[in-house]
């Protein structure tokens, strides 16, 4: 036979705990806490009312207001003499730049001198340096005149008995490289002929505008004067019209069409033409040099021929490439 047990109903309310319980309130929330808000929190970092608990609208202004201070503390280093930020994310760079270029020198140098180096095991070459310095000692007053510097050279050297003479390289314009003209002196080997190119001026080819200190760090390891063969040349030439690109482009600069890597390797190995001719085709052969009075002890001469005045006058001879 079955039975109902009849429920005993509640007649006393519920006191404040006990709804509290049912609800879920009886647990203390967590509250959030900042060092930079106007919020306070209780002294164990929660709050027993979560109705005091700051509402998402209050907290997004405190945080990004924060996070600000925090960002603007990393950018700026005050120091007692500067007046705001010492240092930026954009000087940082600048310097890790420097740094990187400081090492690309000190390797570009390391390149220069080890080619350099190289060069002194070929006897040929050793002996015709000194005879080109020996030269150039003779011939230092002739440095502002580079067409006379040119033949004086040549004809030096020419009776040591090298095989020398003038190269003349003259090029058109064409996609992209700008037209030019130059001048060396090159020696050919009877023996092998191999070719030695021999520039007077050699540093100086390799002056730019506002250089930077790497740059002009760079250019005092070059040799004033160039003895050597095309390899060598060629290399050297490459380093530093790249040098050059980047210590323009260092201070805002374009490079120049007559510093392009290929308009300085066109200055010695573009077309040339061969030559031995005694007088530059711009100084008529008939000029002379005004007479010198008689009661001086100087005697007047050509100029710039005083060491080889008795050179016998050879036929000019051209080759064309």
């Amino acid at each position: 036979m079955a039975f109902f047990a009849r429920t005993k109903r509640v007649t006393d309310p519920l006191d404040d705990r006990v709804k509290d319980r049912i609800v879920g309130r009886d647990k203390w929330e967590p509250v959030y806490v900042s060092s930079g808000s106007e919020h306070s929190a209780g002294s164990d970092g929660y709050d027993e009312d979560s109705s005091s608990s700051p509402c998402l609208s209050d907290l997004l202004p405190c945080f990004l207001h924060r996070r600000g201070e925090e960002e603007e503390g990393r950018e700026c280093n005050v120091n007692a003499d500067d007046d705001g930020c010492r240092f930026n994310d954009k000087e940082i760079d600048s310097a890790s730049d420097l740094d990187c270029e400081s090492d690309r020198t000190d390797a570009v140098i390391g390149s220069i001198h080890s080619m350099l180096r190289n060069q002194n095991v070929d006897r040929f070459r050793v002996v015709l340096l000194a005879h080109v310095m020996k030269g150039m000692e003779i011939f230092h007053f002739l440095r502002p005149n580079k067409q006379i510097l040119h033949r004086n050279m040549m004809l030096f050297l020419q009776n040591i008995g090298y095989n020398a003479a003038i190269c003349k390289t003259k090029w058109e314009s064409c996609g992209g490289l700008a037209a030019g003209n130059y001048e060396f002196i090159d020696v050919v080997r009877s023996d092998s002929g191999t070719r030695y190119y021999i520039d007077l001026n050699f540093a100086g080819e390799f002056e730019i505008a506002r250089q930077t200190t790497q740059f002009r760090r760079l250019s005092q390891h070059l040799p004033t004067v160039f003895v050597g063969k095309d390899e060598d040349l060629k290399q050297i030439v490459k380093l530093m019209s790249d040098a050059a690109k980047r210590s323009l482009k260092t201070r805002g600069l374009l490079l120049p069409p007559w510093r392009k890597n290929r308009f300085m390797q066109n200055k010695w190995f573009g077309p040339y033409r061969r030559t031995v001719n005694y007088t530059p085709a711009s100084i008529s052969s008939t000029s002379e040099v005004p007479a010198i009075s008689t009661s001086s002890p100087v005697k007047c001469r050509s100029i710039g021929f005083n060491a080889v005045s008795s050179a016998p006058l050879l036929p000019a001879a051209t080759r064309t490439r």
